[in-house]
């Protein structure tokens, strides 16, 4: 039974620890929000929330790109600037599919706010970030 354990960890290695990073990257993103909201703008405010917003999702991002470059992906590129600028450019892709997400199911489809965000927008992100690095970020083998 043991040995079975090990063999799905060593096998779903990468995923589990993919999972674990996107929990840490959540969290940072949630705290920034919240300090931001509580100690410097007023999310009632819509250009305020906006921009509360887009700073927690720069400093999760850029968390976010050496805890999956190292741990996530194990990339040996030497090139890790090209690396943080596709992890960034494909960040910022589903970003704006999370966006568009949102407002078809919230104010097309009347799918309630908290459902959209969790079970749809966020599922289809977390899937999205993973093919994106895997495929276009960190190749493996690529060492230029």
């Amino acid at each position: 039974m043991i040995e079975t354990i090990k063999k799905l960890l060593v096998k779903y290695r990468e995923l589990i620890v993919y999972v674990i990073v996107g929990g840490i990257t959540t969290v940072i993103n949630w705290g920034v929000s919240f300090l931001l909201n509580a100690f410097v703008f007023d999310s009632s405010v819509p250009l305020q929330n906006t921009i509360i917003n887009v700073i927690a999702w720069f400093v999760a991002v850029v968390a976010s790109f050496p805890m999956n470059r190292k741990w996530v992906f194990q990339s040996k590129n030497p090139n890790w600037v090209g690396e943080f600028f596709g992890f960034t450019a494909s960040r910022l892709t589903t970003l704006a599919i999370e966006e568009l997400v949102m407002l078809l199911c919230v104010n097309v489809f009347g799918i309630p706010f908290r459902i959209s965000k969790v079970f749809i927008a966020s599922v289809l992100v977390i899937i999205l970030n993973y093919v994106f690095s895997k495929i276009l970020v960190f190749k493996k083998g690529q060492s230029q």
